[in-house]
């Protein structure tokens, strides 16, 4: 009775059994292909992800080239645009300086024409006799003291538009401001100054308009 049993127990078993190695070649076989199919899958997307890293890798060399072609391109329009403002600082200043000196010197071809006038002016009350100038002379002496108001006031003119006198008694002698008629040895006087001025010079705003002529101190 428990052969039995067992071999009842058994016999719905086998042919479950034979009906799974039946169909394990099957599974087996769909399992492989199943595998071979993904593995040709992978290999596909990675050969495909290869192919795209490929590409971007060459457009982007293209783009850093470009790149370095337009910092070029960007960096010399720079320094030309650098350099076109320094020229036209330089040119801004020069042509104010020229404007400034038109201004301060605009007038040096009108104050040399007066330079004479007041040359005549300083002669005439020169030549007037000390002496002579007295109550007694009203004429003589009205005519001395307008000429020396004249002269006064042709000298506060030149002042106010900075024109001023070179006296340069026992002065160093200076090339740019004199101009030495002769040189003499005189007793006391150190050699290289100024003796004798006899014309008095004038200067334009710290510019020589007309030198002095001095005699100068020479050694004995």
């Amino acid at each position: 009775a428990v052969a039995q049993c067992v071999r009842g127990a058994l016999r719905p078993r086998l042919p479950l059994l034979s009906v799974a190695l039946r169909t394990s070649p099957r599974l087996l076989c769909a399992a492989t292909q199943q595998k071979n199919t993904g593995q040709n899958l992978e290999e596909d997307q990675s050969q495909s992800q290869n192919e795209q890293k490929v590409e971007p890798s060459s457009a982007e060399k293209l783009l850093a080239e470009e790149k370095a072609k337009l910092e070029e391109q960007l960096k010399e329009v720079t320094e030309k645009y650098k350099r076109a403002l320094a020229d036209a600082e330089n040119v801004r200043q020069r042509s104010q300086k020229l404007v400034e000196e038109a201004k301060l010197y605009g007038i040096q071809s009108f104050c040399k024409d007066l330079l004479e006038v007041a040359d005549i002016l300083e002669k005439a009350t020169e030549s007037v006799p000390k002496e002579e100038i007295k109550d007694e002379n009203p004429h003589l002496k009205s005519l001395y003291e307008g000429l020396v108001m004249t002269e006064t006031q042709i000298q506060k003119v030149f002042k106010k538009h900075g024109l001023l006198r070179l006296n340069p008694v026992g002065a160093k002698f200076d090339p740019y401001e004199h101009e030495a008629l002769f040189h003499t040895p005189v007793e006391g006087q150190e050699p290289g100054t100024i003796a004798l001025v006899s014309k008095i010079g004038y200067k334009l705003h710290g510019r020589t308009l007309r030198p002095a002529l001095v005699g100068v101190v020479k050694e004995a």
